[in-house]
């Protein structure tokens, strides 16, 4: 995720809004306090409490701070939480008082009982009867899941609410709020969220769900859509719902995994969860049919990426989970984090078995945990006329994507909503959608969100026409000096169909204007941002390049890719002429064909020279006409759709790049005839509590003779910045080939072996490491060192070259690094371990990478 997708998103919550409702209760007697842990002195929030007789009760809040008012005869309050010993404590009836708890910890009591000689020892797997029963839990996970039917359907009712949370009376009395406190949500204060909420997002999905096992497929199948509905202009309404969806997924108990704000937390029933957990039969309910267990459990290591809470499994003989409660503790390393909450309700099938019948989850998010304005986001998923081994009409799996979306789907009535949602909404939700209509009337809050979007999406609107982006507005480099660059290009509001994009930059050192214009015609009368892409474009360009840099989803002007190390004065000047076709299809499969005419000429200390013997023997361009297909293939891929980038969100399946370019000699003027192939296959690799790897493999091949600058310039990094997909410690065009394979690898830890760490695990610091590795060469028609007749290498003022061919030694480097400094901060040491006798090599550096991530 980009970081200013996330800023982007953070600073329109902080200007939205929703609903205002008021409880008043009588005040008799008020109680409040403090839970700690007895321990260590720490609080410890969200812990239950039960007024004792009257029943009523809530939780701790963040801080593990309570308050609540009496309005009974209530004599006692009973404190309980997962892994710690109950306590109750005594009530004085009409008198005002502060009653401070601590909890002592199960292990403590147990490591207690061993010094009085008790044979009750520390806590263990062997002979505990509750991991007993959770590994029956998990011998008969496979017969418990959707999965072990032969057809499954049924009708899946989503619901997302997203607001600000903790607000204190000083926000909501802004002098922006003053005629608009309809806006601001009351709830208990004792919910997650705090006592006064903002509703910024909603969204309500109706989807008709199928699965069949023989031949395996899913499909779902969208029926009804509402949702907020922002300014297109400041918002990316597509985007913003995916990025939410992304961030709240399905909770598949029976998973080893589970994904909760795009980290992956093992589940409690995972098949290696007695080595991660701790559990505890907590309680019998024999007054349900079939009698349930209690089981509570928690991580050993508190900081480990694991849930705690409750389950309730049934003595069937089934051992399925009836029921589910789980949350985190306060110190799990989890950015942003300050409470989560999921619970699972299980519904029975005629056969005995049970599915998923409802799902809850709660997170809060904030900057600090120990309060202040927050971000809270709530999803619940209720599943109704569950079926199975029913037939499935063949029609419904005609359509090849697992995902459709019905014609009329955005376009329901109140009227279906109401008949169709599985619970009422109360008025204060249903009006969500109308005060976000109100909201965005605000004056104030038009120019508030003007300035916003210029600074963290890049553009000023100015109605057809946006301006941006500002980060390319000032740059430097070498051969230009200092660069200045102004564009913008047209929006929907002058058409749905014709898209324009133009800029002009003027680099004072070399003093030569740059320039870009492009024209685009959509096919899908859909914008050309937005997914699936079907579009023509035509465009021109006269501009800077670095020679082998392909920074994809970075402008090569960025202002932060300004500063590099060593020499790096080698650039071309480059004249594009493109015709490009792109056609994307629902189920992710892409295809693209251009027609590219491409002059190069030399820039800064980089020449053209066809003669060994004699340096002054130069030429100024090459020029080549190319024709190139390139075929992509991202099954289920999501994305974040913003304003600048659709950028992908990085999932468990591999993503297929194919690309075919040819150069035609004596087409529009091309001088050579080659034909150039590249593969690759990217994956990400979940590895349970041990992280994630992200694996790319890579190969190309250029059949036929041409000039170094038309080989494969492997990418190399001279700037500071830790590059995921370059060679850090390479220098600009060190290495060009005709053929080559490559893998890298960067590996994620999150963290597990730092929460290991005393004093370290309160840092919230997780290793990485990466290791790359390029194995390539040149041909003897294209090596210069061998066929004098072709275009020579670069060499410095020593006569030596810059640029050479791998041999038969691969190119490896690798880092060791700590990320999550700060929260936001990656730092490499990257080592390189061959081609150390190259000139002007570094073999190691520290390099740094910004990346927000939970």
């Amino acid at each position: 995720m980009r970081l200013q997708h996330i800023k982007n998103i953070s600073s329109i919550a902080i200007l939205l809004t929703l609903a205002f409702t008021t409880n008043l209760f009588a005040q008799q007697t008020r109680i409040s306090g403090t839970v700690t842990d007895a321990g260590n002195k720490e609080t410890i929030p969200y812990v239950s409490f039960i007024l004792i007789p009257s029943g009523m009760g809530g939780k701790t809040d963040i801080d593990g701070k309570f308050s609540m008012n009496l309005t009974g005869n209530d004599t006692q309050i009973k404190f309980s939480y997962v892994g710690y010993k109950t306590q109750i404590k005594n009530i004085k009836p009409g008198v005002s008082q502060t009653i401070n708890v601590q909890l002592q910890d199960e292990a403590m009591q147990m490591n207690e009982v061993v010094i009085r000689g008790t044979k009750r020892g520390p806590y263990r797997n062997r002979e505990n009867p509750a991991v007993a029963l959770i590994r029956k839990v998990i011998a008969n996970k496979s017969k418990n899941r959707t999965e072990s039917y032969d057809q499954v359907a049924y009708q899946k009712y989503e619901r997302m609410l997203f607001s600000l949370s903790n607000l204190s009376d000083k926000f909501k009395n802004k002098k922006i709020f003053r005629n608009y406190q309809f806006l601001f949500q009351e709830q208990d204060s004792t919910k997650i969220g705090g006592k006064t909420t903002l509703p910024v997002f909603q969204q309500e999905k109706l989807s008709d769900n199928y699965y069949t096992k023989h031949p395996e497929k899913t499909k779902s199948i969208i029926i009804a859509d509402k949702k907020v509905n922002f300014d297109e202009k400041f918002i990316d309404n597509q985007g913003l719902s995916s990025y939410f969806d992304r961030m709240y997924q399905d909770i598949d108990i029976y998973d080893n995994n589970i994904s909760v704000v795009s980290n992956q937390l093992l589940s409690p029933i995972a098949d290696g969860a007695p080595g991660f957990y701790k559990f505890f039969i907590t309680d019998t309910i024999k007054d349900h049919n079939p009698k349930l267990v209690e089981l509570s459990f928690m991580p050993r290591n508190k900081t480990d990426l694991l849930f705690e809470g409750k389950l309730y499994v049934t003595l069937d003989g089934n051992y399925a989970v009836q029921n589910a409660y789980l949350t985190v503790n306060k110190d799990i390393n989890l950015n942003f984090v300050r409470a989560l909450e999921a619970k699972l309700d299980f519904d029975q099938n005629p056969d005995k078995r049970y599915h998923l019948s409802k799902s809850n989850l709660i997170v809060d998010f904030g900057l600090s945990k120990n309060g202040g304005t927050g971000f809270t986001g709530e999803r619940t998923v209720t599943y109704k006329d569950f079926k199975i081994n029913e037939p499935i009409p063949d029609s419904v799996f005609k359509i090849p994507a697992k995902l459709a979306v019905a014609p009329d789907a955005t376009a329901k009535s109140d009227a279906f909503w109401s008949a169709n949602r599985p619970e009422s909404l109360g008025n204060v939700n249903l009006q969500v959608y109308h005060n976000i209509d109100s909201l965005q009337t605000i004056p104030s809050f038009k120019r508030t969100m003007d300035v916003v979007t210029l600074l963290f999406a890049g553009y000023k609107d100015f109605g057809p026409f946006e301006m941006g982006p500002v980060n390319t507005f000032y740059s430097f480099n070498n051969v230009e000096g200092f660069r200045l660059r102004l564009g913008g290009r047209t929006t929907t509001a002058l058409s749905k169909r014709y898209y324009f994009e133009t800029y002009a930059a003027y680099g004072f050192t070399d003093q030569k204007w740059k320039y870009f214009l492009s024209g685009t015609y959509s096919l899908n009368n859909k914008s050309i941002y937005s997914f699936p892409q079907n579009y023509i474009r035509a465009s021109f360009q006269r501009d800077t390049k670095i020679p082998g840099q392909d920074l994809q989803f970075v402008q090569e002007d960025n202002f932060l890719l300004s500063f590099k190390r060593g020499e790096n004065n080698m650039m071309l000047y480059n004249d594009f002429y493109r015709l490009d076709y792109v056609h994307e299809f629902e189920n992710h499969f892409s295809y693209s064909v251009g027609l590219r005419k491409w002059n190069q000429s030399p820039a800064g200390n980089l020449y053209f020279n066809n003669s060994p013997n004699n340096l002054f023997t130069r030429i100024n361009n090459i020029s080549t006409s190319e024709v190139t297909l390139q075929l992509r293939y991202a099954p289920d891929e999501k994305f974040y759709q913003g304003k600048i980038y659709r950028t992908p969100l990085v999932g468990p399946n591999p993503v297929f790049n194919l690309r075919y370019t040819a150069g035609i000699k004596g087409l529009l003027g091309g001088e050579y005839n080659y034909h150039n192939f590249m593969g690759s296959i990217d994956k990400r690799f979940y590895l349970s509590q041990l992280g994630y790897s992200d694996v790319t493999l890579e190969g190309g091949y250029i059949i036929g003779k041409v000039p170094f600058p038309l080989l494969d310039i492997h990418r190399a990094n001279q700037t500071y910045a830790y590059q995921l997909n370059s060679y850090n410690l390479m220098n600009f065009m060190e290495f060009v080939s005709d053929h080559y394979a490559s893998i890298n690898i960067d590996h994620n830890f999150n963290g597990f072996f730092f929460n290991k760490m005393p004093l370290i695990r309160r840092l919230k610091l997780r290793e990485v490491l990466s290791f790359k590795a390029l194995y390539g060469g040149l041909r003897d028609e294209n090596n210069p060192a061998i066929n004098t007749s072709t275009l020579q290498f670069v060499r410095n003022k020593e006569g030596i070259p810059l640029t050479g061919s791998l041999n038969n030694d691969p190119y490896i480097e690798g880092s060791v690094g700590v990320a999550n400094i700060f929260k936001v901060l990656r730092v490499d040491a990257v080592k390189r371990f061959t081609y150390l006798d190259n000139p002007m090599v570094s073999g190691w550096g520290i390099r740094a990478r910004v990346k927000f991530d939970f």
